[in-house]
């Protein structure tokens, strides 16, 4: 079993900066891969990043590569999302969410844990 914490949202400006944080509690943390996700209102979830249990292997949506990076601190169990280079179409809940798989996930359905969410929003 895996409870996950997102922390680390907030509003911020175009083209501002965010840490957003995944707290991950159980003894097998190292052994997940995990993923950020993120819903807009009124639209569905969408995959943004994710990474393989190592760190090893990255992933991410085209509209965030280049200006978002996903890492991992196992012996910390966090998993960290920086954002940057912010737009007004990044603002969503962002979700963080693992899976007992070594690789990287790109599907929510391929995730067994999910968190509450931070709330992103960009202001112009």
């Amino acid at each position: 079993q895996v409870q996950l914490v997102e922390s680390g949202g907030g509003l911020v400006q175009t083209g501002g900066s965010l840490r957003l944080s995944c707290a991950a509690s159980g003894r097998t943390f190292s052994s997940y891969a995990m993923g950020w996700f993120r819903q807009a209102p009124g639209k569905e979830r969408e995959f943004v990043a994710a990474i393989s249990w190592s760190g090893g292997s990255t992933s991410y949506a085209d509209s965030v590569k280049g200006r978002f990076t996903i890492s991992r601190d196992n012996a910390k169990k966090m998993v960290y999302l920086q954002v940057n280079s912010l737009k007004a179409e990044d603002t969503a809940v962002y979700y963080c969410a693992a899976a007992q798989a070594m690789d990287v996930l790109l599907g929510g359905n391929e995730y067994d844990y999910w968190g509450q969410g931070t709330q992103v929003t960009v202001s112009s």
